[in-house]
């Protein structure tokens, strides 16, 4: 039987979707080409019919996490910053930013992951700096650049901390300083 084009075209978009949740869970190594099938709810003989590699995978799985959210795109940069660095986003790393998830892996990934992920690292800086306090362009960008490593790095130093106590201060320690951004 014939799948539309309709179906291919959805189970693409989970195959995607499970891929990039897989990975930000447990990184590129760590996910087989059957785990993604099965949590796309579809049978591993059907990966080469959307993809030519796991590495074409992941660069597209890259591409499709860091897409924005329509929800992102009118957030100011404190708006942006509350939501980032909050227990629930620390929390749930296969939902959260596929940067902080990913950063210290993509560095050694093939060109084409990491093309991906810095298309979706200029979309971000650009984003966040339409949001961000500044007297011109050069000077919001450099605060976009500057309060999303500042983010980045909370976030990841918040997840490694096997304190919760110091975790939760790492996370408000990094709000307050980008508060007066």
């Amino acid at each position: 039987m014939k799948v539309s084009k309709d179906k291919v075209a959805e189970n693409r978009r989970n195959i995607l979707a499970a891929a990039a949740r897989l990975f930000a869970e447990r990184g590129f190594e760590a996910v087989s080409l059957a785990e993604v099938m099965k949590e796309a709810g579809l049978t591993h003989g059907g990966f080469y019919g959307h993809f030519a590699s796991k590495e074409d995978l992941v660069a597209q799985a890259c591409a499709h996490a860091v897409r924005p959210a329509d929800e992102e795109e009118s957030k100011t940069l404190l708006e942006y910053t509350t939501g980032y660095l909050s227990p629930y986003h620390r929390d749930h790393r296969a939902e959260g930013c596929p940067f902080a998830a990913l950063g210290s892996e993509a560095g050694r990934q093939p060109i084409t992951a990491r093309h991906e992920l810095t298309e979706g690292l200029r979309r971000m800086i650009d984003r966040l700096g339409h949001g961000a306090p500044g007297e011109d362009p050069a000077e919001r960008r450099a605060k976009a650049i500057a309060s999303f490593s500042t983010m980045l790095g909370g976030l990841v130093l918040a997840r490694l901390a096997d304190d919760p106590a110091l975790s939760d201060e790492i996370l408000a320690a990094s709000r307050d300083a980008l508060a007066t951004v």
